[in-house]
C-alpha cells in the first residue's frame, strides 16, 4: 500500500506551485480531485508549445495522479459539489486570491465547522496581508525576492533561472507542511490551515545569500558562475567547450592541482585555505584555466572524477537525461492511459521508498474527464 493511499486532496489551485504539490501526494498515493473551471480549465492546458499529441507538456508534466471535474464555482450547483467535495475531503490545496475562496463559500473557516479534520492548504504570492492584491507570477517573485538580483553576470541587470523555481520551491514547501499537518491530524484528529507564499517560500531557499543579508548585513551581488564565498567554484573553459568546477576544501584542491600538472598551485601559500582561494581568485583561476585549456572537458570530466574532484560538463537536458539513466537512476516514468494510444512519458518522482515508492496510475486528465465519477462518489 502506497504512503498516503486513502487521502483525499481536493485540489483547487492551478499553474504550477499548487499542481505541482497535488502531484507530490498523488504520487504517494493520495487520491487527488483536480477542480477546473469549464471551458478551458488549468490555465497551463493552454501554454505551448510545446506540445505532446496536442497537449501542453507544462501541463502533463504536474498534473498526474489526479482525476479532473469542471466545475463552475459562481454556479449554486457546481458550487454544492465542491462544496461535498471540500467536506469529505482530508486536504484541499487552493491559491486564488486571498478571499477568493470565502466568496465562493469555501474558505477554512466555513469549511472547518463541517470538516473539523481538514488540512487546508493556501498558497499565495504575497501572503494574505498587505500583499494579497499582488498577482502570484513566479517572474515577479524572482525580481522582488531578490533572485534575479544575485543572478547573472555582475554588470547584468538581473536574469530571471531558467525554470519557475520559486513556483517549484513553494510547492515543495506547500507538501511539507501539508504532511506536518497530516501528522499533527493523525495524532489529535485535529485538522489545520497551511500557508505559504512564494516570497517567503524564495527567502528561505535563498540560503547562504539571505544569511549573509539577515546574520551580516551583506547584500549580495550577481557574480556570474563564481561563488561568493568558495573558489575555484565555477565554469572553466576546457579545449572544446565549458566545464564546471565545484572544490569545496582542500583535499579537493590539491586533488584538482596534481591531475592538472600543476602542484605548484596547492603548495602556494595564497591558495592554502579557501579563505585564501576567494581573496586570490584573480589570479588562480588565470591559471587554472591556462592548464584546462588544454584537453576537452569529457577528458577532464573523467580524470577529475577519477581523482574525487567534483566537476562536470555543462549539459543540455538530452545530455542530463542521459546521464541520470546511464547512473541507473531511473529519471523517465510512462503511464498507460486507456484514452491515449500510448503511455505518456513523465519526469520520474525522485523520492526513493523502500516499501512504499512513487506509483504511477493515472495519466495527467483530460479536462473534466472524471466529472460523472467524481459526482457519483460524492452523491449524498
Amino acid at each position: 500500500m502506497s504512503s498516503l493511499a486513502g487521502l483525499l486532496v481536493a485540489d483547487f489551485s492551478r499553474v504550477l506551485a499548487g499542481p505541482y504539490a497535488t502531484m507530490l501526494l498523488g504520487d504517494l498515493g493520495a487520491e487527488v480531485v483536480k477542480v477546473e473551471r469549464p471551458g478551458g480549465g488549468d490555465d497551463v492546458r493552454s501554454w505551448g508549445p510545446p506540445y505532446a499529441d496536442g497537449e501542453a507538456t507544462y501541463f502533463l508534466g504536474v498534473n498526474r495522479n489526479k482525476r479532473s471535474i469542471a466545475l463552475d464555482l459562481l454556479d449554486p450547483v457546481d458550487n454544492e459539489v465542491a462544496r461535498r467535495l471540500a467536506a469529505r475531503a482530508d486536504v484541499l490545496v487552493e491559491n486564488f486570491r486571498p478571499g477568493a475562496m470565502d466568496r465562493f463559500g469555501l474558505g477554512y473557516e466555513q469549511l472547518r465547522s463541517v470538516n473539523p479534520g481538514l488540512v487546508y492548504c493556501s498558497i499565495t504570492g504575497f501572503g494574505a496581508g498587505p500583499g494579497a492584491a499582488m498577482p502570484g507570477y513566479d517572474l515577479l517573485a524572482q525580481a522582488v525576492g531578490g533572485l534575479m538580483s544575485v543572478t547573472g553576470e555582475p554588470d547584468g541587470s538581473g536574469t530571471k533561472t531558467g525554470v519557475a523555481l520559486v513556483d517549484v520551491i513553494t510547492g515543495l514547501h506547500a507538501a511539507l507542511g501539508m504532511l506536518a499537518a497530516l501528522r499533527h491530524k493523525d495524532r489529535t484528529g485535529a485538522g489545520q490551515r497551511v500557508s505559504v507564499s512564494l516570497l517567503s517560500s524564495l527567502l528561505s531557499a535563498l540560503t547562504n545569500h539571505a544569511s549573509a543579508y539577515v546574520a551580516a548585513g551583506v547584500v549580495p551581488r550577481a557574480m556570474g558562475n563564481q561563488h561568493p564565498s568558495i573558489a575555484p567554484y565555477e565554469v572553466f573553459e576546457a579545449a572544446d567547450r565549458p566545464l564546471v568546477i565545484a572544490v569545496g576544501n582542500d583535499r579537493q584542491f590539491a586533488a584538482l592541482c596534481r591531475v592538472l600538472g600543476r602542484p605548484d598551485l596547492a603548495a602556494d601559500p595564497r591558495y592554502a585555505t579557501n579563505a585564501g582561494r576567494v581573496a586570490a581568485r584573480t589570479p588562480l583561476v588565470r591559471s587554472l584555466s591556462e592548464a584546462l585549456s588544454v584537453r576537452t572537458a569529457d577528458a577532464w570530466f573523467a580524470a577529475l572524477t577519477a581523482a574525487g574532484v567534483p566537476c562536470g560538463p555543462i549539459n543540455d537536458l538530452a545530455a542530463a537525461f542521459d546521464l541520470a539513466d546511464s547512473l541507473g537512476l531511473a529519471p523517465v516514468a510512462e503511464v498507460a492511459d486507456p484514452r491515449r494510444d500510448q503511455p505518456v512519458r513523465q519526469v520520474a518522482n525522485p523520492i526513493g521508498l523502500d516499501l512504499t515508492p512513487p506509483e504511477y496510475r493515472l495519466a495527467p486528465p483530460r479536462l473534466g474527464q472524471d466529472g460523472e465519477r467524481i459526482r457519483e462518489m460524492l452523491d449524498p
